[in-house]
């Protein structure tokens, strides 16, 4: 029997030249705050959104984060 286990993620940072990435998986508001603490601790400036939007995107912006939406 297969059981679906949800577990936490941790990101990876991915460095290109003098680019920074870091991937992560989509919060939901439940898990926002634990969210907008790593992404401060990687130094985030910009998020890029490309999943559907499973989150208030504000509280992010508050913390003075800029969160930008890619269409793929």
């Amino acid at each position: 029997m297969v059981s679906a286990v949800k577990r936490s993620q941790a990101p990876v940072e991915i460095t290109y030249e003098n680019l920074r990435f870091l991937i992560t998986h989509n919060p939901t508001n439940a898990t926002l705050s634990k969210f907008i603490e790593e992404l401060k601790k990687y130094g985030v400036t910009t998020l890029v959104r490309v999943c559907d939007a499973t989150y208030d995107q504000a509280p992010i912006e508050k913390e003075g984060i800029q969160v930008l939406v890619s269409c793929l």
